[in-house]
């Protein structure tokens, strides 16, 4: 098969999520305790004065992971630098804590600026904290976030807009973010169980991820993008999978890889009925008896919604740099759903096979954005 699309390249990545892979059981963002994978605020990196208004749970997980990417852009010409950031709620957990400020005095707290919870706010302090004078924006399309922002970033370099672009995701939690998909019956009480007959909802995580693309070879290759939308629902998938089969195909077709060449699949996998039915429909589509071995890493991460896409390829690249490294566990009760295809979990001691040097990683989110994202080493 030949590519369609001409690979871009990652030179480095840094990623956050917390470190313990069991969920904090708390009340923080729901009146209900539920399991959630938060961070630990010693890991964020407090903001300069010069940016305070910029100064957001968000901002600072932001710039604990941009301080590893700047030693990377001295001496690059920062006029072709772009940001790309994908998030699903950026700071609005500081406008909330503002809100109820001003319901008990009146006013509005000193410290608080709109910045703070702005969607932009993001990118924008990002290119402000690394003097970036390229675009720089923020994709908001929920869990396909940062998916996305790769996306968006790849055409950026393709279309030499930019030679380099900072893009990744990042997404703390709030009580709007908690409440929301609780309402909506997605969370679980428990713990994230994709695929399993028992599975009753998500876990959500906190956690970024932020790498940098340029045309010049590294490590690491962004090969293929697909993405396509169902049109189905505002929050429920095409049961059929049929975008998501969709948003596969096109990547391998984009990448130029066949699906028998994939070696490892990253699954959405958030643990909800629907999403869960409609991905194993969508993968056996497209691989069909030869499904690559495959898990979900929310057990692991949690979901970290607008981050997730970005997260989830970056621990797709950490497999990719170093082969003897065990793809990640698929993390459930072991029980079938007798409902669903059949698929190759991994069991956390397979090794990528280098005849299949390459993985795909799928994600998916309200209002039926599918993106998967294909990856391979550089020298593949």
């Amino acid at each position: 098969m030949k590519p369609l699309s001409k690979p871009v390249y990652i030179q480095v990545l840094a990623m956050r999520r917390m470190k313990s892979q069991v969920p904090v059981v708390t009340d923080r963002y729901n009146p209900a305790p539920l399991p959630l994978f938060l961070l630990d605020d010693s890991e964020l990196s407090p903001l300069p004065e010069n940016l305070k208004k910029y100064d957001c749970r968000g901002n600072r997980l932001l710039l604990s992971l941009l301080k590893e990417l700047a030693p990377w852009l001295q001496d690059v010409d920062m006029e072709r630098v772009g940001v790309v950031i994908g998030t699903s709620a950026s700071g609005i957990a500081a406008g909330e804590v503002a809100l109820q400020y001003y319901q008990q005095h009146g006013a509005l707290p000193a410290e608080y600026h709109h910045k703070q919870q702005e969607l932009g706010g993001m990118a924008e302090f990002a290119a402000k904290w690394l003097g970036v004078k390229g675009p720089s924006y923020v994709v908001s399309s929920s869990c396909a976030s940062s998916a996305q922002a790769l996306a968006s970033a790849r055409n950026l370099l393709q279309l030499k807009i930019c030679d380099w672009v900072i893009v990744g995701g990042v997404e703390v939690l709030s009580a709007t973010t908690v409440q929301g998909f609780d309402s909506l019956g997605a969370l679980s009480r428990s713990r994230c169980n994709p695929f399993s007959r028992h599975r009753d909802g998500t876990v959500l995580g906190e956690g970024g991820a932020m790498m940098i693309l340029t045309r010049e070879p590294g490590p690491l290759a962004l090969l293929g993008v697909g993405m396509s939308s169902d049109a189905y629902h505002l929050s429920a998938p095409d049961p059929q999978g049929r975008g998501a089969t969709a948003a596969m195909s096109l990547a391998l077709e984009d990448a130029g890889v066949a699906p028998d060449r994939i070696g490892y699949l990253n699954l959405h996998g958030t643990g909800t009925p629907h999403n869960d039915a409609m991905e194993s429909l969508a993968v056996r589509a497209v691989y069909g008896d030869r499904v690559p071995p495959c898990s979900s890493t929310k057990p692991l991460t949690g979901h970290c919604l607008g981050a997730a896409g970005a997260l989830e390829a970056a621990l797709c690249g950490q497999l990719l740099l170093d082969p003897g490294r065990p793809m990640p566990p698929h993390c459930w009760d072991g029980y079938e759903d007798p409902e669903l295809p059949r698929l190759q979990f991994t069991g956390g001691h397979e090794r990528i096979d280098l005849n299949r040097p390459f993985c795909m990683s799928n994600t998916y989110a309200f209002g039926g954005a599918n993106v998967s994202l294909i990856l391979g080493r550089a020298l593949s």
